[in-house]
């Protein structure tokens, strides 16, 4: 049955593709975006579609809308952008947050809340388990994001405890695909737009620290699955094959035949060492698990952003 759906920060990199999936099953979307990371080309495609609707809104302003269910994607998700107006970013995790759950509880709508793998900061538990509450430095540069992000999953408890509304948390750990941008110093997309301009690709520290990277449509699956299924969350949706950043870089020189060399930069303040899912939870619970091998989601990742580089 075809459902009304509202998916915030839908012109951004996953919420585009979320978009592209729930036009596909025959629902009606609405696409709310206030642009500070999201880009209209990312949903040009869908701007005629009869079942796709854009709304240019900030959600850290109330909105009233007729909805079944809400996806709440909306919050820059690079250390670039969520520290550019650290602010700015806590207040679309908790403001957001608390105007999308009202919303939800006045429709009676269930919503997702997109968290995030940084509500674990730089872990003392690996793998980590949903069950685990972190290791994160509240007044760090970082903070804004992590802890926005750990308020925001506390409102949702909250308004699913005290309010009844019909909550789910996913965490969210390392995603990249088509559609990223260029510039948004997320390590996937930094070495590809590095290695395919010739230019040394800058790892931070020594690049022996870890991260687990899941191609967008596995996790975007993975998102719908949980929305749809009877667990609330906090559940964990990611790839647990884990790489150093010296892996990924040399695989990435391998794959666009780049003659790029590496050089090292200090590491950042409170950057995790380790970043790896324990996934049981979304395998027991929502029949998950990332199919795309690194390899094939970085062919497909290089080729997308060979398209955008040559069209500048």
């Amino acid at each position: 049955m075809s459902q009304r759906i509202l998916i915030t920060g839908g012109a951004g990199f996953l919420g585009s593709h979320l978009c592209d999936r729930m036009i596909d099953a025959g629902n009606e979307v609405i696409c709310l975006d206030n642009y500070f990371t999201g880009r209209r080309q990312n949903i040009t495609h869908l701007l005629d579609h009869p079942n796709f609707e854009l709304l240019r809104h900030d959600i850290i302003d109330p909105i009233k809308l007729e909805v079944d269910q809400i996806y709440n994607l909306a919050c820059p998700a690079s250390p670039i952008h969520y520290q550019y107006n650290a602010i700015k970013t806590m207040k679309t995790s908790v403001m957001g947050a608390i105007n999308m759950l009202g919303l939800a509880r006045r429709t009676k709508a269930r919503i997702l809340q997109a968290s995030t793998s940084e509500v674990y900061g730089d872990p003392l538990m690996h793998p980590q388990k949903e069950g685990y509450w972190g290791h994160v430095n509240p007044i760090g540069i970082r903070s804004c994001y992590d802890e926005g992000k750990r308020c925001a999953e506390t409102l949702f408890m909250d308004y699913k405890r005290q309010n009844g509304v019909d909550t789910r948390i996913m965490r969210i750990f390392n995603t990249y695909g088509p559609r990223m941008n260029a510039d948004d110093g997320r390590v996937v997309s930094n070495f590809i737009v590095q290695a395919l301009r010739g230019e040394e690709i800058t790892i931070y520290g020594d690049g022996s620290q870890t991260r687990s990277f899941c191609y967008c449509d596995d996790n975007i699956e993975g998102m719908i699955r949980l929305m749809n299924s009877d667990h609330p969350g906090p559940i964990n949706i990611g790839n647990p094959n884990e790489f150093t950043m010296l892996e990924l870089a040399e695989q990435i020189i391998e794959l666009t035949g780049s003659l790029s060399k590496i050089s090292h930069l200090p590491l950042p303040q409170d950057d995790p060492k380790q970043r790896q899912p324990d996934i049981s939870l979304a395998k027991a619970e929502l029949d998950w698990e990332p199919k795309t091998e690194l390899r094939e989601g970085l062919t497909s990742t290089i080729a997308y952003f060979e398209k955008e580089l040559s069209e500048k």
